[in-house]
């Protein structure tokens, strides 16, 4: 059969059974537009975590007691240099901030702008800082949310912390966060390291925990059983440990999506094969006069196969950029809450776009295969017997 005319009869069977098609069209591009987004939301999530502990310390050690982290001695210092294989110490000077008469908090942390061992990821932040206008004043950087909740309590300039002792300490809003680091920073407070231990009530000579960077891969098992007989009273956070948790909480969120997708494509491809395989007297008396034009099985499976792959093909392009453009562009509303949380302040993240084409690639095959024979089978049923059987 002539090419031309076969593509030809193809694109005018299309169009003539588009109202066929239109449901099947809309549940399609449904289905993969909610998987795709959630991939995409995942992917960029576990991007966003994993470079935020590329930057972080390998190791964190506390001082707790009863079972609560409190004041870690500096003195434990001049212990953790005689370890080999630790090449940074830093002591942090961190906490939370909880507001009176509320359920939420800030998290504040201070630092020492003219410290060489300052947080990499802190480095960023404060590359495009002008420090020397900064220090002028007791002033702080907040995160995109803070700032939302503090404009709610009519603070638009400056805000009215209380220390530990009761006593009253403004300090002035010097900026925000970029949108784009709203993701991690959104409940953020960063401020020098004296008014941080002022409003936290972190003595001198102590610091909330102490940081530690080992280089060397190979010798974190090690070191983290030495600094666990270090001090009875001590916790180890370890960063590997935090960046499995983080990989499970994604990945099982991701897995619950993962499988209410495939009862739901199951389900649909059920109904679908059904909906083919109920072929009206129209459709078969289309096949058999086909098959009596000299039309061979063959030919007609190669109709209806390449018919439903435009089709497949299209919803899945379809569903792919409008998933794009609901996480991407108009950052995925009502879906991120189901994985960020609704706890402490309202984050309005910007993600950034990473698209994993491995997963991509698997959507579309778990898509178009069940959706090619769910329709193919049927048809063919229908193609093998006497075509003038069709016609009654």
């Amino acid at each position: 059969m002539n090419s031309a005319s076969f593509l030809n009869f193809l694109f005018l069977s299309l169009r003539k059974h588009k109202s066929k098609h239109i449901a099947i069209f809309i549940i399609s591009t449904l289905l993969v537009f909610l998987l795709s987004a959630v991939s995409f939301l995942s992917s960029s999530l576990q991007h966003a975590t994993q470079s935020t502990l590329k930057g972080k310390s390998d190791f964190l050690i506390q001082k707790i007691r009863a079972g609560v982290s409190v004041q870690t001695p500096l003195s434990w210092i001049k212990e953790l240099e005689q370890i080999p294989g630790i090449t940074t110490i830093t002591p942090r000077i961190q906490g939370r901030y909880l507001l009176p008469n509320d359920d939420t908090y800030f998290t504040i942390i201070g630092i020492d702008f003219f410290d060489e061992q300052i947080d990499k990821n802190l480095k960023q932040v404060l590359q495009h800082l002008d420090i020397k206008n900064f220090l002028k004043h007791d002033q702080m950087l907040v995160g995109q949310g803070v700032k939302a909740y503090m404009q709610t309590k009519h603070f638009d300039d400056y805000f009215n912390f209380f220390t530990p002792k009761g006593e009253k300490k403004k300090i002035d809003i010097f900026a925000t966060f970029p949108k784009e680091s709203n993701l991690l920073n959104s409940d953020i407070i960063l401020m020098s390291a004296h008014n941080a231990r002022e409003i936290l009530g972190i003595d001198t000579g102590y610091a909330s925990d102490i940081a530690l960077f080992v280089p060397n891969e190979a010798e974190r098992d090690n070191i983290a059983f030495k600094l666990r007989s270090l001090h009875f009273d001590a916790r180890i956070i370890d960063k590997r440990d935090i960046k499995r948790a983080y990989e499970k909480f994604y990945s099982y969120k991701s897995g619950l999506f993962l499988m209410l997708f495939f009862l739901t494509l199951i389900t649909f491809m059920l109904i679908l094969y059904q909906r083919y395989a109920l072929v009206g007297s129209s459709d078969k008396k289309e096949i058999a006069i086909l098959r009596m034009l000299g039309w061979s099985i063959k030919d007609i499976l190669t109709l209806k196969l390449l018919e439903t792959l435009f089709l497949g093909i299209f919803t899945f392009m379809l569903g792919v950029v409008l998933a794009y453009i609901f996480v991407f562009v108009c950052d995925a509303p009502l879906l991120r809450d189901i994985f960020l949380g609704f706890g402490n302040l309202a984050i309005q993240p910007h993600f950034q776009p990473v698209i994993d084409g491995g997963v991509l690639a698997s959507i579309f095959l778990f898509f178009i295969l069940p959706f090619v024979f769910a329709v193919i089978i049927p048809v063919w049923k229908i193609a093998i017997t006497d075509p003038y059987e069709g016609m009654k």
